[in-house]
């Protein structure tokens, strides 16, 4: 059996090899008696798009194919504003279902046009509550010839719950999904969602309330919060933040604490962090929150109310950290049809994988160097979140190379920090970019090491350099043929660093191969050594 063969056994092996490839997250049982997608799932080859018909915003994404993180091909958003006329009526208002009805006729010539093989139209809390709903969805049904699901308060947060066990597979603490019109909160852990509740306090009800009386907003947020019966079950763990002003709010706090690392799917913000950005949006012009980079303009009325909201919540619940997540919704309707054997995979490993068998030249040849290099780096010395970030790294090993030779480390590096990832924190990431950027022979004062330094702590960026360069070393060993890789192998023996060389590729050992393994000894603190035997 190969190291490919290894790395798919299913879990519960008790075998060595198999523990990087292992799933994060036990399979989810039944969360509730009603299926959360269709009963016949698309076709895994075909596009699927799904249509969110939120408070706040109309929004399509196509996706290619149904796998563990499926490709984005397309992503459009239309702030429509549906829930605001429910707080002054409880309808939706007409200038709000034009925008709406305009966009949707837009989304379903671009699903037709596009061909996408399955396209789900889903409505949320402004069109499950408006009196006037019925009207709107024959309305949507004529003339754009869409047929809108308007799902429960208790789908919708099953929904948020599985979109973030998908993009942060070790959730555990309590999900908050933010939407125009509602809040949901769920526990999660283990992979599963139990306790929920949908409170109708979304971000545009908020708005509302602050603009009639600013006094009165945190009155509205405790009265809604004290609806939830289980905030122990929050008490020490993070809070999961969905929703697209929550991720505005982490977004804002990247800039103005000068984050280093621009990411916002798992951006971890300290427990306190909200109250301050509540003390900060108090004293800060509009204009000012305009020039942020990136922050949509129509978010901003919405933010004073929400950072309230979020610095409530993490009291409330007692929580240890306010984790922002880019998977939500959408990602859990997805995520919900997979059978249970392909939730469980790792959805980083998967990504690599993916993107080495794109951009690489030699198919398995990722896993073929995991296992080279296991007598190094492997038993039980390696935890399993270093080895689980050690086969990414082999899996991308070969992703830079019809960069310029002079430009490939900064490619890998790019990839590493800036990917679109999950299941991956700010210094896992810079773990990656350490190895890469070595792996490709980046020089050791390079100006971008610094930037890693502030991310990850050392002890973990100096096994991610050895990683690199033990990619190396096996790259220029073998040119990348499976056969040299089959007959050789890496191993620490007491204080030597054994390159062992089956007879028959001795020839393999030239200069370059001795220089790059006295590089890796030196990482690792060994003495070098070729043996042919």
């Amino acid at each position: 059996m190969g190291i490919g063969d290894f790395l798919r056994r299913p879990p519960g092996s008790a075998s060595e090899a198999s523990l990087a490839a292992r799933p994060l997250m036990p399979g989810n049982a039944a969360l509730d008696e009603r299926p959360l997608m269709n009963d016949l799932p698309p076709p895994a080859e075909g596009l699927n798009g799904i249509i969110d018909i939120g408070s706040n915003s109309v929004r399509l994404v196509v996706y290619q194919g149904l796998s563990r993180i499926p490709a984005t091909l397309f992503n459009e958003k239309v702030m429509a504003g549906l829930g605001r006329g429910l707080a002054q009526n409880g309808k939706l208002s007409k200038g709000s279902m034009e925008t709406a009805v305009a966009a949707l006729t837009r989304f379903a010539a671009l699903a037709r046009a596009m061909q996408v093989a399955s396209l789900r139209t889903v409505a949320t809390a402004a069109v499950r509550e408006a009196a006037n709903a019925e009207d709107f969805l024959a309305r949507v049904r004529r003339e754009c010839g869409l047929e809108i699901e308007i799902i429960s308060g208790e789908t919708e947060a099953r929904g948020a719950a599985l979109g973030v066990i998908a993009g942060i597979p070790d959730a555990d603490g309590v999900v908050g999904d933010l939407g125009g019109g509602s809040l949901e909160l769920i526990r999660v852990a283990g992979g599963e969602a139990h306790e929920r509740i949908s409170l109708p306090i979304g971000s545009l009800r908020l708005d509302a309330v602050r603009k009639r009386d600013r006094r009165a907003l945190a009155p509205f947020i405790k009265k809604a919060l004290d609806q939830v019966g289980w905030v122990e079950a929050g008490q020490g763990k993070p809070f999961y933040m969905v929703g697209g002003s929550w991720r505005a709010l982490a977004q804002l706090h990247i800039h103005w604490w000068q984050q280093p690392l621009p990411i916002i799917h798992q951006y971890e913000m300290a427990a306190d962090a909200p109250a301050s950005l509540v003390r900060r949006l108090a004293q800060v012009e509009l204009a000012t929150l305009k020039a942020v980079p990136g922050l949509s303009t129509s978010r901003l009325p919405s933010l004073p109310g929400a950072a309230m909201l979020l610095a409530a919540v993490v009291k409330r619940l007692g929580s240890s950290a306010a984790i922002a997540s880019s998977f939500g919704l959408r990602e859990g309707l997805l995520y919900g049809q997979l059978p249970p054997e392909q939730q469980r995979l790792d959805p980083l490993i998967e990504a690599a994988r993916a993107e080495g068998a794109r951009q690489g030249r030699f198919p398995e040849h990722g896993d073929m160097l995991f296992a080279w290099m296991d007598g190094l780096f492997g038993g039980a010395g390696e935890g399993a979140r270093d080895r689980r970030l050690r086969l990414a790294a082999c899996l991308l090993g070969d992703i830079a190379w019809r960069a310029h030779p002079d430009f490939r480390a900064e490619r890998g590096v790019d990839a590493a920090l800036h990917g679109n990832w999950v299941a991956v924190n700010a210094a896992e990431r810079a773990a990656l970019a350490q190895a890469l950027h070595h792996c490709f022979g980046g020089a050791s004062d390079a100006p971008v090491l610094a930037l890693l330094q502030q991310l990850a702590p050392p002890p973990l960026l100096a096994r991610a350099r050895a990683w690199g360069l033990a990619l190396r070393l096996g790259q220029r060993l073998t040119g990348g043929t499976a056969v040299a890789l089959a007959g050789s192998r890496l191993v620490r023996d007491g204080g030597t660093l054994l390159l062992a060389i089956d007879p028959a590729h001795a020839a393999l050992a030239g200069d370059a191969v001795t220089r790059r393994l006295k590089l890796l000894a030196s990482a690792t603190g060994l003495e070098p050594r070729v043996l042919v035997a």
